[in-house]
């Protein structure tokens, strides 16, 4: 066992005294050891009742013969970090929770792991970890939001973004939007539509690191922490059978998940997170896999914001393994790959039985919601190295337009401007210096998306940024356009008027300004200079890559 060089022989004596000193008898110091990361904290609704979770993942180990030692991880809630200088922090969490854990596990040689995270960076940064670190792992999420209840209808965060919007247009009174945002998030888990959080554990089924219901199964139901006492008792089984993370995830495994990411319509940030994950075994995963799965894939399932189901539906409707078996009945996907309940996908899918039992939330391969996936990948003169937009939650009349460019330099620029009104139809607004090197820290954007949406706008204006989307965003939200404008990308050089080409289903994102203006405008065009004064977001901002390469650090 890994921990032994830790635990064993007689130079070890002060290594056992230190354990001894935390409570742990002899004959738990010889079983294998289990680090457990634990992402709880007190500020992210998703991650306020973790310690639940982590203590269930604990039983399962211990009832398994193993000896579980926790450890916690930071997480920021993206909602809360929101349209603010704070949301620079987002991203850039991710890779210190993966260096926290590489660090954690490697000073104390773990045999195995089990994650725990929820939300946003979280759940990526833990996969990156798993697969960097290739011990036997399991990840475990906390499960998500259930939807909440006003006026009859139901509602979710994303209500409470575009009410502010619609209070501004005068559609909804103050009073109306403080009864909204008390009753929008019921309680404890990740947001409860197909928002980044939900996505990338939805993606962590069909990577098959996590267990079938991973997903979907609702944070607050006794079946979330019987999924967290299993996992802790299949990380044992996965030690014992010496299967690791780079065992499971091979480049089959990356086609699936970029197939069910394309059939669920997930969030546009799992087109940065599963090339950031998939580096990690040393796999290339780059924007073109998106586009031609895309465009093979049919989109099978509408989640908030794209329509009007949550989660818990998605659950109630067979969850992803009802997904997954839809797609294998249409050949695509690869049955045999292996995951961590230590059965192959189609072995899983057989076992469970597993089928779509609500054909208004699943929809099947003859009457999807349309014959592609969830997500296109446009490029053009504006975007040469690509750009990302959830075409599931776009309007159809936003799918091909010719647009009028408004400039902003940033996104507080862009906000005051929808809400006071200075916005149009025809419009597209351009935010830019917010990529990963210029912001810094690539922020999303789902204040003034949910301000067009909420003013009405979100079926005559577009927004283009080389900035980032959170996925509750909806409408003609384009981003992470690449290069970035402090790279000297295109989209550095619009100038207000100018008009650009949105051609979605032809992939086509193109600034409509001829090539000797552009020339000229290149000439004279420096770099904006932000005053960056923290050293994490300067150091970020040195060593992240492109957008289009998943924001991954660059060099050590």
């Amino acid at each position: 066992m890994r921990s032994e060089i830790m635990t064993k022989g007689l130079e070890k004596a002060p290594h056992r005294s230190l354990l001894h000193a935390l409570g742990m008898t002899r004959e738990e110091m010889r079983r294998p050891l289990v680090g457990v990361v634990n992402s709880a904290n007190e500020v992210v609704p998703g991650h306020i009742h973790l310690h639940t979770i982590s203590r269930a993942v604990k039983d399962g180990i211990r009832s398994a013969g193993g000896t579980p030692m926790e450890f916690p991880v930071i997480g920021i809630c993206d909602g809360l970090a929101m349209n603010h200088e704070g949301m620079r922090y987002s991203l850039p969490s991710r890779e210190i929770i993966a260096d926290s854990i590489e660090a954690m596990a490697m000073a104390h040689p773990f045999d195995a792991l089990v994650c725990v995270p929820n939300c946003d960076k979280v759940v990526p940064a833990m996969l990156m970890a798993m697969l960097r670190l290739n011990i036997p792992a399991v990840l475990v999420s906390g499960g998500p939001m259930l939807a909440g209840a006003w006026q009859g209808k139901a509602v979710d965060l994303i209500s409470v973004f575009e009410g502010v919007g619609r209070v501004r247009k005068g559609q909804m009174s103050n009073e109306e939007l403080e009864e909204l945002e008390a009753c929008a998030c019921p309680g404890c888990g990740s947001c409860s539509g197909m928002f980044t959080a939900n996505s990338m554990n939805c993606l962590s089924e069909a990577i098959g690191l996590a267990l079938p219901g991973n997903g979907t199964i609702p944070a607050v139901t006794a079946a979330r922490v019987r999924l967290a006492k299993q996992a802790g008792s299949r990380v044992m089984d996965l030690l014992a059978r010496n299967i690791r993370p780079r065992d499971i995830v091979t480049t089959a495994s990356v086609g699936n998940a970029v197939t069910a990411d394309m059939a669920l319509g997930c969030s546009t940030n799992t087109v940065l997170h599963l090339p950031a994950i998939f580096a990690e075994a040393g796999l290339d995963l780059g924007l073109d896999i998106f586009d031609q799965l895309s465009r093979r894939t049919p989109n099978l399932c509408r989640l908030s914001p794209a329509g009007s189901h949550h989660m818990e539906d998605l659950q109630r409707a067979g969850g992803i393994p009802a997904v997954m078996a839809e797609l294998a009945r249409g050949g695509l996907l690869d049955l045999t790959v292996q995951t961590v309940t230590g059965q192959t996908l189609g072995e899983n899918l057989e076992s469970a039985g597993a089928r779509i039992l609500d054909s208004d939330v699943i929809r099947s391969l003859a009457a999807p919601y349309s014959p592609e996936g969830g997500i296109a990948i446009l490029k053009g003169s504006l975007a040469p190295d690509g750009a990302v937009v959830k075409q599931s939650a776009v309007a159809p009349e936003m799918l091909v337009r010719t647009s009028v460019a408004r400039v902003f330099e940033s996104e507080e620029e862009a906000v005051a401007a929808i809400l006071g009104g200075a916005i149009n139809p025809g419009d597209a607004l351009i935010i830019r210096n917010e990529g990963p090197k210029g912001g810094p820290g690539m922020r999303e954007m789902l204040t003034p998306t949910s301000a067009i949406a909420g003013m009405g706008l979100d079926k005559d204006v577009a927004l283009i940024t080389d900035g980032r989307f959170s996925g509750g965003t909806r409408g003609a939200a384009i981003g992470h356009v690449s290069p970035e404008a402090v790279e000297g990308g295109p989209i550095g050089l619009v100038q207000e008027g100018d008009t650009i080409e949105i051609d979605i289903p032809a992939r086509k994102l193109n600034l409509l300004v001829d090539e000797k203006e552009l020339a000229a405008r290149r000439a004279q065009w420096q770099p904006q200079q932000r005053n960056i004064t923290s050293p994490f977001l300067r150091r970020y901002a040195r060593l992240a890559s492109s957008a289009a390469k998943g924001a991954v650090f660059t060099s050590s």
